[in-house]
């Protein structure tokens, strides 16, 4: 008989762990409320933001509702919801994909594209002044480590980051 995390003693986090865990989730919580604060601006949350943002820098601005999805770490009726609003405010639109009819493609609209490079760089000074400019270089590639790590030991299969979507796309 094996035994289940409930059987197990817990491995409780020592002070510095409890510490830089507090200090994550605080980063967590806050970080997406200042950005769709900032956003708000704009008329869109950080997530529409996200999404319209992966089709911008996409060939031909569309991308498969899946990969849009993956891209955008949000589930496909998550991403349904969000294009719909978009759709409804003229920035994006949906097609069935013409290579293969089992999926679906969104497209992003010049309306759409407008809207993204207006929003662009208020958002971009946003995080510039939230994330990058309270650290050293040697922070920024600390944290990119640290992200990709903890990104792989959530979810191994983790589709790839925004990073490694746009070189692909250049």
């Amino acid at each position: 008989m094996t035994n289940s995390p409930a059987d197990e003693v817990p491995r409780w986090l020592d002070e510095e762990e409890r510490h830089a865990w507090l200090a994550l989730v605080g980063v967590m919580r806050r970080l997406e409320q200042a950005l769709d604060a900032q956003l708000r601006e704009e008329g869109l949350t950080h997530f529409e933001y996200g999404v319209m943002a992966a089709l911008s820098e996409s060939p031909e601005r569309e991308l498969r509702m899946s990969d849009l999805a993956a891209f955008a770490e949000g589930s496909l009726s998550r991403l349904s919801q969000v294009v719909t609003r978009l759709e409804r405010k003229g920035y994006a639109h949906r097609r069935p994909d013409p290579a293969d009819g089992r999926y679906t493609l969104a497209t992003l609209t010049d309306a759409g594209y407008e809207k993204i490079v207006s929003a662009a760089p208020g958002h971009v000074a946003e995080v510039r002044r939230l994330v990058f400019d309270p650290l050293t270089k040697a922070q920024v590639r600390q944290l990119e480590n640290i992200g990709r790590r903890i990104v792989r030991a959530i979810d191994p299969t983790a589709s790839p980051t925004m990073l490694d979507l746009h070189s692909k796309h250049r």
